[in-house]
């Protein structure tokens, strides 16, 4: 079950990195905002059938969760319109591994300190040797599209 989540997990980073660069491409035609209301609203609508047809019934409804809860629908928002404006500007490869950088460094934090109802699982060398791995390879990433564009 541990692979098939990861691999869902990996699917779900592919989708993001087309997502991306779809969304570079439609922002920079239509606009950074237009290109995020169109990715929320069609998301929307695709996630209210999803809901109406497969989602079984739960027993709590989003007006008895704990506030608190619902801010994760507001970060969406900020990774959209980063991402539409990045990709214009750094590329998809740049600005995933930007993200990927950041959704670690921020997700390590959550783990060590079991912030947000989260089980606390402290930093290891291990840990840190992954974010300076992830960090070189932003690094490089970079660097070879400023060699590409001179």
């Amino acid at each position: 079950m541990t692979i098939l989540m990861i691999l869902l997990a990996v699917i779900g980073g592919a989708t993001l990195s087309v997502q991306a660069a779809v969304n570079g491409t439609l922002g920079s035609q239509l606009g950074v905002f237009r290109s995020a209301f169109l990715t929320f609203s069609v998301g929307a609508l695709v996630t209210a059938l999803l809901i109406f047809f497969f989602e079984p019934a739960q027993r709590l409804t989003l007006m008895d969760v704990p506030k608190w809860q619902l801010l994760g629908a507001l970060c969406g928002v900020p990774y959209i319109v980063i991402m539409v404006l990045a990709v214009q500007r750094i590329g998809n490869a740049v600005a995933t591994v930007a993200v990927i950088f950041g959704q670690l460094l921020m997700s390590l934090l959550i783990d060590n300190f079991g912030w947000l109802g989260n089980s606390a699982i402290e930093f290891s060398p291990t840990r840190i040797g992954a974010v300076i791995c992830l960090g070189a390879a932003l690094y490089f990433i970079h660097a070879s599209n400023r060699k590409a564009a001179s």
